[in-house]
């Protein structure tokens, strides 16, 4: 591999920080998007790596040869959780690291590798997985066999506002509060049917679509590997958000006359 020109630098470094944005939002741990981004750089023949990611934004630095530097940064607004689209990345960094193809060609590749992705059968099998997940957790914690189809039945909702709605949602705090509070209420509105369906096993099976256990669990390890910052950010706002699920819970049963009523 050649020496890299500022130009090509330039346009390896978007294509890199393209990359390493789509896996931090898909749910990647801070330090394999840096690790990552490193190595691609690297096998491009940049005498020096420097990244630096946190939560909400990348900062990288190439520094070239003839020692000229190339810094970019990129500003991250959304995070979700989609191991599909995690591992389709590292497949294509592990492309870019082995093939090293040219430059000016690695934009396409990555955009190509984007539109690849089978939007439409993701789709079907995060549904698929909500409707499980709902509905054995309804019936896991207490609930029976109606408790497991309401569950079920809510998650759809709950799909369609994480598929739809949640993109159009500035912020991820208050969609997740109107989503818990959508969900309590429908939740609550199974008492008033008359059959036998317990309110709280329906809720408990449905939070547990909402509530980010991946977001923790990548807090916890980003403190044990030495991530300090990155880390305290995904705690806090893990903690945030499973505030905001609580209390669009709690409203719902209000709304509704309380669990009992």
């Amino acid at each position: 591999m050649g020496e890299l020109t500022r130009k090509d630098a330039e346009k390896l470094l978007g294509t890199v920080l393209d990359i390493g944005e789509s896996m931090l939002i898909c749910g990647g741990e801070v330090s394999r998007v840096e690790d990552t981004m490193q190595r691609i750089c690297t096998s491009y023949g940049v005498a020096r790596v420097n990244p630096f990611v946190i939560t909400s934004s990348i900062v990288i630095t190439l520094q070239l040869t003839d020692g000229d530097a190339v810094t970019q940064t990129r500003r991250i607004n959304r995070s979700a959780t989609d191991f599909t689209g995690l591992e389709e990345l590292n497949e294509l960094s592990r492309y870019l690291c082995s093939h090293t193809p040219p430059v000016d060609e690695i934009a396409a590749i990555y955009k190509e590798s984007i539109q690849q992705k089978e939007q439409t059968k993701r789709a079907a099998k995060m549904l698929f997985g909500y409707l499980i997940a709902a509905c054995a957790f309804a019936i896991f914690f207490g609930g029976n066999m109606w408790d497991g189809c309401a569950a079920a039945l809510i998650a759809v909702a709950i799909w369609f506002l994480d598929l739809y709605f949640r993109k159009i949602v500035p912020s991820q705090m208050m969609y997740l509060l109107f989503a818990a509070f959508i969900m309590g209420t429908l939740a609550m509105s199974f008492k008033f049917t008359g059959l036998p369906f317990h309110a709280d096993k329906i809720m408990i099976g449905d939070i547990m679509l909402l509530i980010p256990g991946l977001l923790m669990t990548n807090a916890v390890r980003d403190i044990f590997s030495g991530d300090t910052i990155s880390g305290m950010l995904r705690l806090c706002e893990s903690l945030l958000m499973a505030g905001m699920i609580a209390a669009g819970t709690v409203a719902a049963i209000f709304l509704m006359g309380g669990i009992k009523g």
